[in-house]
């Protein structure tokens, strides 16, 4: 599995950065992001779901780290 951390940038790098990552991908495979709580655990997904990808789930990791599974549409 293809696997992105950005728990270290900002918006809107967070999504700058899934954005390439998933463009690397082919139609139906999944990105595994680990990103905080807050602004990015909001807008990645909305914005990931915009571009046409799905969102299979999202999980609360330690802290306010959560992993987050995306297959690319």
């Amino acid at each position: 599995m293809n696997k992105l951390d950005i728990t270290g940038e900002v918006c809107p790098m967070t999504f700058v950065k899934t954005k390439v990552a998933l463009h690397g991908l082919s139609k139906g495979e999944v990105l595994e992001v680990l990103l905080r709580a807050g602004e990015p655990l909001k807008n990645v997904p909305r914005s990931c779901e915009g571009e046409g990808c799905k969102i299979l789930s999202i999980e609360q990791m330690d802290g306010d780290v959560h992993k987050i599974l995306i297959e690319k549409g």
